[in-house]
């Protein structure tokens, strides 16, 4: 009893926290409106730097850039001297708003019980108040897909800005994908001690269970065609939801996450994907031994989403290098990359992630678009996200350096055209201390 006691009332304090702080003036909501970056270093990624030019943002959109920009009347000026502007930064595959305490189950909300929930929807438990998404923004970082995890299909995986009172505020709109973890092959790690015939037999299993699903899927997506084309009041056809989710992906309406990360995996993963008919459709996402099996994803077409970089060898007779070289080894041969931290409350340090891509063999400049406009591309959006071009959503940040870089600080953040505070959890609490008062009486 003490110990669930103890649970609701940090529950309670998490769920209070924002009011508290709303109440003593410390959370400020963004503002929209007419803002000139003047005197800036610009990067918009998909074509060459910018050097002492303006970039002018109206309500949502980027409404002007370059060295010949008016700046109207009613804009407030922001003079970006010695600065930079780049656009927000893109992760291609995270947890975060599904969990805030990792520790306490009732912050937890990630995983949903049994093997097949296709149609869970990580939007639904996006919590926008999570201490989380302040602390991951002010780093630069707008934009992120959230994604469930435990299962065979834990869930649907969204697309979503790091700015908004609800989740559908937040929601990129019409960016969901479903999300397959692949069966593994292999070992779960060092403290399995499964023999090979146990590990075969258990990866044969989830195999048939794969398929099987997949086979009840296409049956449930013709009938449904079928009923489509006649009149639906007329023929009675039980509601799956779990078959109905993935009916969307059947039909070739909705793309498919698939993750995967031993070699192994990434080639089964390929070969099932290339047998039902969904290579053009599907996603890997991890693949942590990528570079293994570069060639052979390259020869498919599939896009990659790399990481986390910021890991150890996935076996101990590799160089400890190969997660920082992934991204560009998988680059060479030719596949899409864009990156990913897989992370929740370390989202933040995505920008580190394409650093060590681009100091272990990426260009700088495709370590920065593996984080903006690759992962835009990828997931379809590139025609408002991922760049900085006139029309295009104004997500976007201005730093005192080069963002790969921990010294470097963000000066102002941007997200769907609102001028986002610079503040977090972090800089409350180095505030506090900074101007602590005990509160002795002398």
């Amino acid at each position: 009893m003490p110990i669930r006691f103890f649970s609701y009332l940090l529950l309670l304090f998490f769920i209070a926290g924002p009011v508290a702080d709303a109440a003593h003036g410390q959370k400020r909501p963004g503002r929209q409106g007419t803002y000139a970056l003047t005197n800036a270093r610009i990067v918009p990624v998909t074509s060459s730097a910018i050097e002492n030019g303006t970039v002018l943002v109206r309500s949502d959109t980027i409404a002007a850039l370059g060295t010949d920009v008016t700046v109207p009347s009613d804009a407030e000026v922001i003079d970006a001297s010695g600065l930079t502007v780049y656009p927000g930064l893109f992760d291609g595959g995270t947890r975060l708003g599904l969990v805030e305490v990792g520790s306490l189950d009732e912050t937890r909300d990630f995983s949903e019980i049994g093997e097949l929930t296709p149609q869970m929807k990580a939007l639904t438990a996006v919590n926008p108040n999570s201490v989380n998404i302040p602390v991951t923004r002010v780093n630069g970082v707008t934009t992120v897909l959230t994604a469930p995890t435990g299962g065979l299909f834990p869930g649907t995986a969204a697309l979503i800005d790091l700015h908004g009172y609800t989740p559908s505020q937040m929601h990129q709109s019409g960016v969901e994908l479903i999300v397959l973890d692949f069966p593994s092959t292999g070992r779960r790690g060092r403290w399995d001690q499964r023999s090979n015939e146990e590990i075969e037999k258990a990866a044969k299993k989830a195999m048939d269970k794969l398929n099987e699903t997949w086979d009840e899927a296409e049956l449930y997506a013709r009938i449904d065609s079928a009923r489509a084309a006649t009149d639906r009041s007329t023929q009675d056809m039980e509601y799956v939801p779990a078959m109905n989710a993935l009916a969307g992906v059947v039909k070739g309406d909705m793309p498919l996450l698939v993750r995967a990360s031993k070699a192994a995996d990434i080639e089964a993963a390929l070969e099932w994907a290339d047998e039902r008919g969904l290579t053009d459709q599907i996603v890997l996402s991890g693949a942590a031994e990528g570079w293994r099996v570069a060639e052979k994803i390259a020869d498919a077409n599939v896009p990659v989403i790399a990481g986390p970089v910021l890991s150890v060898p996935t076996r101990d007779s590799d160089r400890y290098d190969k997660p920082y070289r992934n991204a560009a080894l998988l680059h060479d041969a030719g596949v899409q990359v864009a990156l990913r931290t897989g992370d929740a409350e370390n989202v933040r340090n995505l920008p580190f992630h394409a650093g060590f891509a681009a100091a272990y063999g990426m260009s700088k400049d495709d370590a920065l678009a593996a984080i903006t406009i690759e992962p835009a591309r990828i997931f379809g959006v590139d025609d408002r996200l991922g760049s900085l071009e006139v029309g295009k959503q104004a997500n976007l940040f201005v730093t005192d350096g080069d963002p790969f870089e921990t010294k470097t600080k963000v000066r102002h953040l941007f997200i769907q055209g609102y001028k986002i505070p610079m503040e977090s959890r972090h800089t409350k609490l180095y505030n506090e201390f900074l101007n602590r008062n005990p509160g002795v009486q002398e």
